[in-house]
């Protein structure tokens, strides 16, 4: 039989957390050496805490991206020769084979707004091929649509001919990054300039 009065029952949860604490106690020269471990210890400067940004990531727009690739499908039903793609008259444009003229309409009507420019005022025409070619890489890592390519008109180079205009027609023709280009707008540079839709 157990002798009740040599048997002590915590009499709440609080008392015996308190009496497993102390049967746990660490002992008292672990307790000495921690503490002459950190005697010189000094707290960090709150200045030097590293402050976890806890906001949560911008939202992506998929119903944007959805709705684009959904006009895209609709305006690749028409089949376009690249003998077709280029107008006839003055106004520089093309369409990559396969699409729509409705998305080098849209394109000239400003559907699209220019993200991004680059001007290759000053360059020869290996720097410009180059700096065309790096900038169209970039557009496309950073997922922009439309871009501004400026040539200039030729005004200041040799007979008074843009060279680098009929050059960057070429150019963009043969990037698959570009679907269609057009001529901007008189208040965008006019024939100095082209507007250059890119894939999704």
């Amino acid at each position: 039989m157990v002798d009740r009065k040599r048997v002590s029952r915590p009499s709440s949860l609080r008392e015996q957390l308190q009496a497993e604490r102390r049967s746990s106690d660490t002992p008292d020269e672990d307790v000495d050496l921690f503490r002459d471990a950190v005697r010189g210890a000094v707290p960090i400067a709150r200045e030097h805490r590293v402050v976890i940004d806890t906001r949560a990531a911008p939202p992506l727009p998929v119903q944007t991206i959805l709705d684009d690739y959904d006009a895209l499908d609709e305006l690749r039903r028409v089949r376009v020769t690249a003998e077709s793609a280029l107008d006839t008259g003055e106004e520089p444009s093309y369409i990559r084979e396969g699409f729509s003229p409705m998305l080098l309409r849209r394109l000239r009507r400003g559907h699209w707004v220019p993200e991004r420019e680059l001007d290759l005022h000053g360059a020869t025409r290996e720097q410009a091929r180059e700096l065309l070619a790096t900038f169209l890489k970039e557009c496309v890592r950073r997922r922009a649509r439309c871009v501004r390519v400026i040539h200039g008109k030729g005004l200041g180079s040799k007979n008074r001919e843009p060279v680098l205009k009929a050059k960057v027609r070429v150019w963009l023709a043969h990037r698959d990054e570009v679907l269609a280009y057009c001529q901007t707008p008189p208040t965008m540079g006019g024939s100095g300039a082209m507007l250059v839709l890119l894939k999704a």
